[in-house]
């Protein structure tokens, strides 16, 4: 699906579920990594994330679609278009769109890989650091017993 597909369908949504024409732009951004979607205010563009479309498929694209197409309507009625406000959550209910999309199983989520394990010498108490810590230098914050470097 490329952009010009991704227009012609939120077209159709906007016609098909709220009766109202949209004449903006809506294209992907493949930059976008933690949202389905996104708004945008000053251009009243939709940018869509391409990542769900390839892992979920066209419904949940279809249910982020109306999402964003909510946040537009109310914005151009100069009605509530935000997350916290009420006629926001009515018209999702009303078009049936979801308020938050399922989560990308293929976006690796951080994982601390520590390099250093630090012991004190006194309390026993373990610190993981990514970064080298001067041991001369430092000392345990409960009870200031010198660290010492596990591999």
């Amino acid at each position: 699906m490329d952009n010009e597909e991704i227009q012609k369908l939120v077209e159709e949504l906007s016609i098909t579920y709220f009766d109202r024409p949209f004449l903006h732009q809506a294209s992907f951004n493949t930059r976008l990594r933690t949202t389905g979607g996104r708004y945008l205010l000053k251009t009243s563009n939709i940018e869509l994330n391409k990542f769900y479309y390839e892992e979920h498929g066209i419904e949940e694209l279809k249910g982020i679609i109306l999402h964003e197409l909510c946040h537009y309507h109310l914005h151009i009625m100069k009605k509530g278009y935000k997350h916290e406000d009420r006629d926001f959550k009515e018209l999702l209910k009303k078009v049936g769109a979801p308020r938050y999309c399922k989560p990308l199983n293929s976006i690796k989520k951080r994982t601390h890989s520590y390099k250093y394990k630090y012991r004190c010498s006194g309390c026993g108490q373990a610190f993981l650091r990514k970064r080298k810590v001067d041991i001369n230098r430092y000392v345990c914050g409960l009870c200031k017993s010198p660290l010492k470097l596990y591999k």
